[in-house]
């Protein structure tokens, strides 16, 4: 990139990535207007901190002529002196839904791609946290869920969430940068694209602005008492010898405490997607045993033998029925 002087909005991007960026960085950028902010400023931060920082394009396959617009924004990148590739991705679709099949697909993509050096980023503003806090909380899913996506996890690192996506929009503008529309930002058929689009809209209408600050100062405060409720519920896990859980034990345990406890095991065991009402059944084989037979969640069932919990993969238990 030519050396210039930065727009406001650019500079507030810059600190943000330079606030958080000490290492080598895989950009991941679909050339929207958030990403493409995101490269530009890992690309004026590796400069000054000698750091080796390159992007990736991640192109889902979902829309007709995605392998043209994924090139076009290599070209985009190479100008900002980037050096870009394109990773294509096959969709699985089915499941939790497009959306979801789409994210894992991407993340798996990315992880693949950068090497043991390289922290990924992703370009998720504050607009991001709040609607995912949102998502969150209409789906009943508890604090985790409500806690929305963390800074950083793993290697995946996003600087912006202190960014409101007007700020990375006016930092393409200042930049001379052309941000491409992703037609599915605005497919109504989305639960995002309906409370980025009616639901935010409306709060800050009704209620004033900084409801989107406000849902991301709460999604904060709930990681911190989640982080701290999921390192309790493992300390407590080793107290089970593996890999069952006593029956009394559990029942002596907060609720909420117990709930992790379940969720974690459960989870090891093969369940998927974990509702309420499955961590409720489950856990009154511990609380309040009436001599249930068993308790089923997707992908386990769940009995109590001699005290213990004990998980069954539903593929052992369906071959035993077949037997």
């Amino acid at each position: 990139m030519a050396r210039r002087a930065l727009g406001p909005a650019t500079v507030l991007v810059v600190q943000a990535v330079e606030a958080m960026l000490d290492q080598p960085a895989l950009v991941a950028c679909s050339g929207g207007a958030d990403s493409l902010a995101l490269a530009a400023a890992a690309a004026v931060v590796g400069a000054r901190k000698q750091l080796s920082i390159r992007a990736a394009i991640v192109d889902h396959g979902l829309q007709a002529g995605s392998a043209a617009q994924a090139d076009a924004v290599v070209a985009e990148l190479e100008s900002l002196g980037l050096p870009a590739s394109v990773l294509p991705v096959a969709v699985r679709r089915g499941g939790d839904g497009l959306e979801a099949a789409a994210r894992d697909a991407r993340y798996a993509a990315l992880a693949g791609a950068a090497s043991a050096e390289e922290v990924v980023l992703l370009g998720h503003t504050l607009d991001d946290q709040a609607e995912t806090v949102l998502l969150g909380l209409a789906r009943g899913s508890g604090p985790r869920s409500l806690s929305g996506m963390p800074d950083r996890r793993g290697r995946f690192a996003r600087p912006l969430l202190g960014l409101r996506a007007a700020t990375t929009r006016q930092a393409c503008v200042e930049l001379g940068l052309s941000a491409w529309i992703d037609p599915h930002n605005s497919e109504r058929r989305f639960a995002r694209v309906r409370v980025r689009e009616r639901v935010l809209p409306v709060l800050e209408a009704e209620l004033g602005p900084g409801v989107a600050e406000a849902l991301a100062r709460s999604a904060a405060l709930l990681r911190a008492d989640a982080d701290l409720l999921d390192e309790l519920a493992d300390a407590e896990r080793a107290n089970h010898p593996a890999p069952d859980l006593d029956c009394d034990r559990l029942a002596e345990l907060p609720a909420a405490l117990r709930g992790r406890v379940l969720r974690d095991w459960l989870r090891d065991a093969g369940a998927r997607d974990l509702s309420a009402v499955h961590l409720a059944g489950v856990a009154a084989l511990a609380t309040d045993w009436h001599g249930q037979r068993w308790a089923e969640v997707p992908g386990v069932r769940v009995v109590r033998r001699d005290g213990r919990l004990v998980a069954q993969s539903a593929n052992s238990v369906a071959e035993r029925a077949l037997r």
